[in-house]
C-alpha cells in the first residue's frame, strides 16, 4: 500500500468516524445544553455548537462569514493534500491523513448547519476543557504524529 493510500484511508476513517459520531449526538442529545449523559464521572456527552474556530474563540466575530472559515479551511486542506502527496513517510502520511479527516468533516458542518456539532465535555470539578469532537480528536493525533514524525533523527523527508 502506497503512503498516498494510507494516507486517504486514514483521512476517510477519521470523516467517517467524526460524521457518524456527530450523527448520533444531534439524535441523542437533541436539544443542545439541556440533555447531558455521564460516561464518566469526568467526561459527559452534552451537544454544543461552535460557530467560532478552536475553542470557539472568535465566535461572535465569524458566526456571519461562515464562508470565509470555509474557505481558510479549505486552502489549508489542499495545502495538507500537497504535503502528503510528496510524504516519504507512512507516520507521516497517517498523520496527515487525520488531520485532513478531520478539517473536512468539520468543514461540511459549517457548510450544512454553519457551526461546527461538539458533544465531548471533560470535565473535573469546576472546571471544563472546551466542548469537542471526533474531528478534533483526529485532528490532534494528526498533528501529534506530524511532531513526532519531524522529531525523529535521521528520517526522510518529502521529496520536491
Amino acid at each position: 500500500m502506497t503512503h498516498r493510500t494510507l494516507g486517504l484511508l486514514a483521512a476517510a476513517a477519521a470523516f467517517l468516524v467524526d460524521q457518524a459520531t456527530k450523527l448520533w449526538a444531534l439524535a441523542a442529545l437533541w436539544p443542545p445544553h439541556q440533555v447531558v449523559m455521564e460516561v464518566l464521572p469526568v467526561w459527559n456527552l452534552r451537544l454544543g455548537f461552535n460557530t467560532g474556530v478552536t475553542f470557539g474563540m472568535f465566535r461572535d466575530g465569524l458566526a456571519d462569514n461562515v464562508w470565509i472559515l470555509v474557505a481558510i479551511k479549505l486552502a489549508v486542506v489542499a495545502m495538507l493534500l500537497a504535503w502528503l502527496w510528496r510524504s516519504a513517510l507512512r507516520a507521516e502520511a497517517v498523520g496527515l491523513g487525520l488531520v485532513i479527516g478531520g478539517a473536512a468533516g468539520n468543514i461540511l458542518d459549517r457548510v450544512r448547519i454553519g457551526a461546527v456539532v461538539d458533544f465531548l465535555d471533560w470535565h473535573y470539578g469546576g472546571w471544563h476543557w472546551p466542548t469537542f469532537n471526533m474531528a478534533d480528536v483526529a485532528i490532534v493525533c494528526g498533528v501529534a504524529l506530524l511532531a513526532w514524525t519531524s522529531l525523529r533523527p535521521g528520517a526522510p523527508r518529502a521529496a520536491a
